[in-house]
């Protein structure tokens, strides 16, 4: 005998419940996107720079795979199942992929912008979550900002 799934009440109805975790999985696809590019330049970074960018980009790209789950897990406590394909977040994300191996200067530049666009999709997500009263996912959101305009910063800094 099936049974209906125990309800989620946790103060926030579901249709704010769902136009929340759908927010989360545009933001979860920006960040598994920028992880996979951060990764992917620690892999091929050359240069000068090699040693710095090499070990900023892998403090980076770990930061970003827990960034991944938090942001997952908030989206099934929520009550919604999480997105967890290449295609799925390729149809979600901002972030574009790089095509080739850039050189580390670009590479620096397009983890800026990628570091950016996730803060305004965390930014984005707001009003929403205000409206909800959905002070955990505002906490979270709060967190991500901060951490990605501290790395924004810290890359663009290395331009001059």
């Amino acid at each position: 005998m099936a049974t209906a799934p125990f309800p989620i009440n946790i103060g926030i109805s579901e249709e704010d419940r769902q136009a929340i975790a759908t927010g989360l999985s545009h933001l979860l696809a920006d960040t598994y996107t920028l992880y996979l590019k951060t990764h992917n330049f620690h892999w091929n970074v050359t240069g000068p720079m090699f040693q710095t960018l090499h070990l900023l980009f892998e403090e980076q790209y770990n930061e970003l795979a827990l960034a991944s789950d938090q942001i997952a897990e908030r989206i099934r406590a929520l009550g919604f199942p999480a997105p967890g394909t290449y295609k799925a977040f390729s149809e979600m994300s901002s972030i574009p992929e790089e095509e080739g191996v850039p050189k580390a200067e670009e590479m620096i530049r397009a983890l800026v912008e990628g570091q950016e666009t996730v803060v305004r999709t965390a930014r984005s997500l707001f009003q929403t979550v205000d409206d909800a009263s959905d002070e955990t996912t505002a906490d979270l959101l709060t967190q991500r900002m901060q951490i990605h305009e501290k790395n924004a910063w810290m890359l663009r800094s290395l331009l001059g």
